[in-house]
């Protein structure tokens, strides 16, 4: 589907007369062509040029009109909400304010958070019309308008407009009308008790085109955790900087993606901007389950001026300390452990020679009820690696712990593009806190499986940046990076569900965003076209815990239905003998993926990089190859016993039938042997291959056949 029948399906009609007049710009350019023997000249540049003007003059006046009527409009509703929650506390004349009131004024709410959809909608499909449209022009009549006229958007940025402040506030008052002025509170910070409960984290990719949607679904069930809540908030208070550490060899990147039991990763984190005096030295250390631990994350502060002294080894993890103790803040035996760590980690940065080698840079927005950790949701936005490391030979840090020519000013296109990834999503984290056996919300259900997300297992921002920046340093890459030139948007399946007008019962739909296809998007099979390859965590055979990790199944299957019934009957009875003769210990793939992740996206990968896939290995693993490895040799010393009985006991015929066993046995135990070996080689590199085995059971039994048969035969000539 074009792009202008796409923003016709779009557009909110209410606004349809202030969107870009996509198809009248597109026939100006083909008409003036068309009548002018395809030569394009100053003048039709200059007329064009002037009916851009006028385009952007209407959308960027109409996108200022809206923004003013929603800040109005959330300014009224706020002073209302206050009131009626003042009158509930402190009822004037015995008047107490009536149900129905909060009921309006969570409809207000909502249309209100409609309203700032709908412009968020407005804005980004305006500006991918501008952009297609300069593309075409660009295009068609080989002028180069579109350096020239993103000037002259960067000077109306109708599409630059952050709605965080309005989210954060329109949080606040639709809390407060929701828990009928009494919300929740508590310590922000607090994670509550774990000893009872079962915690599961997911991760996902969020399109530019869904996020204001996707903030304003979660805020009508979850208020953004503000930890400062007395303070007007700010730009700078939701950006999170970390700096990863690792050395030459990529140790650390290598471990977290391969799993390794034991797998550190070690970096500086602060909140906020580069004034930032409190800086966090983290260590997340990745355990298997079969050890019955889970993987930690520990971490201790340093002021901004210790850091340097501190990696050096000259500040010492007990100087550190040394105040924390006078100061009697803290318990000894917390004291010790985070001096216990500090130890740990300075030893590590010096005996490793570790070094700052990544940065990244978001903006988090993060919902949770304050002291509850049953459900919290992070949506980390213009997430950013940038290069630290002096690999190349030139040191970007000059010395220092952070490299100090960037802050906080995304999209920092100061830096040449070398050092900076500018990660084309958004990554939406969901932490689920339930005791045994308790399912999560039904929201937070619908919410995952619907259109605005797609699930990325074990995504991970430092490997991400690894594998993006320091491509010639390491050969392993993790299972998404062949994803990233795909689509991830996929169609709106449940109409009912997303951001809808309780008063006007105007349900607004996702936005359509910018495509990278030449005007195509495609709604009808757009799920097998543009949707992302996806990956299960079935693709590893040593997994146990299917059920309780986040699945990506393959879009592009599709039920082997047809018009005739004959090829039906045939297409079950197919799948029928599958079922019934297929070895159920086998590793199942489904259908439309290829089990060799590297052959599948082979295209897509840099010269001699292969995709890791991380596979958990437990104790019992070698054990259970260990016990298939003697079975068979049982088996082939049955088969040999068979073959000397024979021999020695029987006639002309039961010679034939022994030299059978015999060559059986033989085959048995050298096959055993050869498999026990690559199986436990593979189970020790961890490699996701073919564990189970359909060539060896089948053809023992026609070794085993073919000598009883052969006994037959020579029985039958004898007599």
């Amino acid at each position: 589907m074009k792009f202008g029948e796409h923003l016709r399906k779009a557009l909110i009609k209410n606004y349809s007369y202030y969107y870009i007049n996509y198809d009248d710009l597109k026939h100006q350019i083909k008409k003036t062509l068309k009548d002018n023997d395809y030569e394009w000249t100053n003048e039709h540049e200059e007329d064009f040029l002037a009916a851009l003007e006028t385009e952007l003059d209407k959308v960027f006046s109409f996108t200022k009109v809206k923004n003013t009527e929603v800040n109005r409009r959330i300014k009224e509703a706020e002073a209302y909400v206050y009131e009626v929650v003042d009158a509930l506390k402190n009822p004037q004349n015995g008047q107490k304010p009536l149900e129905q009131d909060f009921d309006e004024l969570e409809e207000e709410l909502s249309d209100i958070i409609a309203d700032v959809h709908d412009l968020a909608k407005f804005t980004r499909l305006n500006y991918t019309g501008f952009q297609k449209i300069l593309k075409k022009h660009d295009k068609t009549t080989k002028f180069a308008l579109k350096p020239v006229f993103q000037v002259r958007l960067n000077a109306k940025p109708f599409y630059k407009d952050n709605y965080d402040k309005l989210i954060v506030k329109l949080s606040k008052l639709y809390d407060l009308v929701r828990t009928r002025g009494n919300p929740v509170k508590g310590d922000s910070s607090a994670g509550g008790s774990q000893q009872n409960f079962v915690r599961q984290t997911t991760k996902y990719w969020v399109h530019p085109d869904n996020i204001t949607e996707l903030k304003l679904i979660i805020l009508k069930h979850l208020p953004v955790l503000v930890f400062k809540a007395d303070k007007e908030f700010e730009a700078e208070d939701s950006a999170i900087t970390s700096i990863y550490f690792d050395n030459k060899d990529m140790e650390l990147y290598y471990g977290r993606l391969r799993k390794d039991e034991g797998a550190e990763a070690i970096r500086l984190r602060w909140y906020g901007g580069m004034k930032s005096d409190q800086i966090f030295v983290e260590r997340k250390t990745h355990r298997e389950d079969w050890t019955g631990e889970k993987s930690v994350k520990a971490r201790f502060a340093l002021k901004e001026n210790k850091v340097n002294s501190f990696l050096k080894g000259e500040f010492t993890a007990t100087q550190a300390f040394d105040k924390m103790r006078k100061d009697g803040k803290k318990s000894a035996k917390e004291i010790d452990n985070l001096e216990a760590l500090a130890k740990e980690v300075q030893y590590s940065v010096l005996k490793h020679k570790f070094r700052p080698v990544m940065r990244s840079f978001y903006n988090r927005t993060a919902f949770q009820l304050p002291g509850d950790a049953r459900v919290r949701i992070s949506l980390d936005t213009e997430l950013t690696m940038v290069r630290e490391d002096n690999f190349d030979g030139y040191d970007r840090c000059h010395g220092n712990w952070r490299r100090m020519d960037i802050g906080v000013d995304y999209p920092f296109s100061q830096l040449p593009e070398k050092d900076v990834c500018r990660f084309p999503y958004a990554v939406l984290e969901v932490k689920l806190q339930t005791q045994m056996g308790q399912e999560p919300p039904a929201w937070v259900r619908d919410l995952v499986q619907s259109h605005l997300v797609e699930a990325v297992p074990k995504y991970s921002k430092f490997i991400h940046g690894g594998a993006t920046l320091l491509t010639d340093r390491v050969n392993l890459l993790p299972f998404w990076f062949p994803q990233m030139d795909v689509d991830i948007r996929k169609p709106k399946f449940e109409q009912s569900y997303g951001i809808s007008r309780q008063n006007a019962k105007n349900k607004s739909s996702s936005s359509g965003g910018e495509m990278d296809e030449e005007e195509l998007i495609g709604e009808e099979g757009y799920n097998t076209r543009y949707s992302a390859v996806h990956f299960s965590n079935d693709i590893n055979p040593l997994e146990e815990d299917l059920e309780t990790s986040p699945l990506l199944l393959p879009s592009n299957y599709t039920p082997r239905n047809s018009n005739s019934p004959v090829s039906d009957f045939f297409a079950d009875l197919y799948g029928k003998f599958l079922h019934y003769f297929n070895d159920d210990r086998t590793f199942t793939i489904k259908p439309g993926t290829n089990f060799d992740l590297n052959t599948t996206f082979a295209s897509s990968l840099p010269k001699g990089k292969t995709i890791c896939v991380p596979v958990r290995i437990e104790p019992k693993v070698y054990f259970a190859a260990e016990r298939t490895f003697l079975s068979w040799l049982s088996i082939g010393m049955i088969l040999g016993a068979t073959a000397s009985t024979l021999i020695n006991y029987g006639n002309q015929s039961a010679l034939v039938a022994s030299i059978g066993f015999f060559l059986s046995a033989l085959f048995v135990m050298a096959y055993a042997s050869y498999k026990y070996i690559r199986r436990t080689l593979a189970i020790r590199e961890k490699k996701a291959t073919e564990y189970a085995d359909s060539f060896g059971p089948n053809t023992i039994c026609f070794l085993i056949a073919a000598s009883t048969f052969a006994t037959f035969i020579f029985k039958f000539i004898e007599n």
